[in-house]
């Protein structure tokens, strides 16, 4: 399983039941898991840390920002973090077994969706930008709500990725990304009197200053303390120790010495220990020494490549060919898009690096959709089994049974269709690479076309297997023709991959 993490920010932070509704909100998506709710009075403002499967995430995150666009009205908002959106940025982060492609993806998808279906700006920053001068979240918010309300159809620099080229008159606009994984820690330096000296501090220490590298500082009033609030956003370059160590260098030469600091939402536990080890100068330590990794490895879930593939061999029905086939197109599908990862980059490709970037970017969304594919057509089947498992008797309840077995076979036969579409983008996207990518890896290029045209076929046979029990078969003609269809272009595109690749291989080396 793919999981992301997603840190939606919204503009609220001083009403309870508002906060609830829009956790509550991203909740009810199935998958979604709530790490943590941080709540700001003076920023007003929250953070929410969710972790979610690849597939649900873009569900998750519009939950939370469609229940934002009906609670949250930005005119009536005031605190001292920057704003331009009721739901104000929204990032995904990859983790476990996802990669910053599927995020970049995740991130267009719920653009356009909330542009379209809530009718908001949205604009897409850092790795997601669509144009380099909107990779920094600083200049995507520049002007704040108030700002872009005026600039937004009349500055053509401030056009939005999706949506209407015109501020929402309530929600605003919202920032949508994908980056790696942030640390927001602040640093408090003393009473308000402070702020002069905060401000010096944060220039000194921002990275866009010349200070830190990953590092984005600005200086708040909060609560009546002088606060150096700093994003760290590569804390391989710049490790929290070395962050507070600087503001308290800086500080202290102005006669000011911090009082506390304090990490909003979730860090990640390497942060921490490299804090510690630096601290207390432990030497050869490792993180195998601690205890709770241990038993966390020990004790570790999740369904593991070796198990699906003895859920397949067991002697249930399901997981079956349809999953299999998805599960294999999907396969095909991550070798297209690692032959496009290893094309970019590099200056013998520079002419296809922009298409092979797209390319990556296609392939991480075909995984994703395949890989979705894998369990839906495992649900689709068992739908078909509980419909047969339906009374005979009387009539009406024959009736209704033969109803239900016909929408669940027609259900089971769409959804390998839908493999067999996905297989025929896959094997498309395996012959670009294999005429246009990396020629040493040519083979992997190969190899994506034959899993697509196999994955195809294999749809297509699950399509027809359903197709043929129906009682009227009629029903089905449109499935098979566009089953057909799919099939013919999975293997013209899967011939045209493996002939590049049969001509790279004949090539003298």
């Amino acid at each position: 399983m793919k999981l992301v993490e997603c840190v939606p920010n919204f503009s609220e932070g001083r009403r309870p039941e508002v906060v609830a509704a829009i956790r509550d909100a991203i909740a009810a998506v199935d998958g979604a898991s709530i790490l943590d709710v941080s709540s700001d009075a003076s920023h007003n403002r929250t953070v929410i840390t969710l972790v979610v499967p690849l597939e649900r995430a873009v569900d998750a995150a519009f939950a939370g920002i469609a229940k934002a666009h009906e609670l949250i009205d930005l005119n009536a908002h005031t605190g001292e973090h920057p704003r331009m959106g009721a739901a104000d940025v929204v990032p995904f982060i990859p983790l476990e077994g996802a990669t910053m492609e599927d995020c970049i993806v995740l991130a267009r998808t719920l653009g356009k969706r909330v542009g379209g279906e809530l009718q908001v700006p949205v604009f897409l920053y850092e790795r997601a930008a669509t144009v380099p001068s909107r990779e920094n979240l600083a200049d995507v918010r520049r002007g704040e709500f108030e700002g872009l309300r005026t600039e937004i159809g009349t500055n053509p620099a401030r056009r939005p990725d999706y949506g209407p080229e015109k501020i929402h008159p309530t929600f605003g606009a919202v920032a949508i990304g994908a980056r790696p994984f942030l640390v927001a820690y602040n640093v408090y330096l003393g009473p308000s009197s402070n702020m002069e000296i905060a401000r010096r501090v944060a220039k000194a220490v921002r990275g866009s200053s010349g200070g830190l590298k990953g590092v984005k500082a600005l200086a708040l009033d909060v609560d009546g303390q002088a606060q150096v609030s700093m994003n760290l956003v590569d804390t391989e370059r710049t490790p929290l120790h070395r962050a507070f160590d600087m503001v308290r260098m800086e500080a202290e030469a102005w006669g000011v010495t911090p009082t506390w600091s304090e990490i909003v939402g979730l860090v990640p536990e390497r942060v921490l220990f490299d804090a510690g080890i630096r601290h207390v100068r432990l030497d050869r330590f490792t993180i195998d020494q601690v205890l709770e990794r241990k038993v966390r490895a020990s004790v570790a879930g999740g369904e593991s490549l070796g198990g699906f593939v003895a859920s397949v061999a067991s002697p249930s029905p399901v997981p079956g060919g349809g999953s299999v086939a998805a599960h294999v197109g999907a396969l095909g599908a991550a070798l297209a898009q690692m032959v496009a990862g290893l094309t970019v980059g590099k200056k013998k490709y520079a002419a296809v690096e922009a298409e092979m970037k797209e390319a990556a970017l296609t392939g991480a969304g075909l995984v994703t959709e395949l890989s979705s594919l894998v369990a839906r057509d495992a649900a689709a089947y068992a739908s078909v089994a509980d419909a047969y498992k339906l009374p005979k008797e009387p009539e009406p309840a024959a009736a209704a049974r033969q109803a239900a077995i016909t929408t669940a076979l027609l259900q089971a036969a769409a959804v390998p269709l839908e493999t067999a579409r996905a297989c025929a983008r896959v094997a498309d996207l395996a012959a670009l690479v294999a005429e246009r990518g990396n020629t040493n890896a040519a083979s992997d290029a190969g190899v994506a076309a034959l899993l697509a045209e196999a994955a195809c076929k294999g749809a297509s046979y699950n399509v027809r297997i359903n197709v043929a029990s129906l009682d009227d078969k009629s029903q089905g003609a449109d499935l098979l023709a566009e089953t057909a269809r799919a099939v013919a272009e999975t293997s013209a595109s899967a011939a045209r991959a493996t002939a590049a690749v049969e001509a790279q291989l004949a090539a003298p080396f």
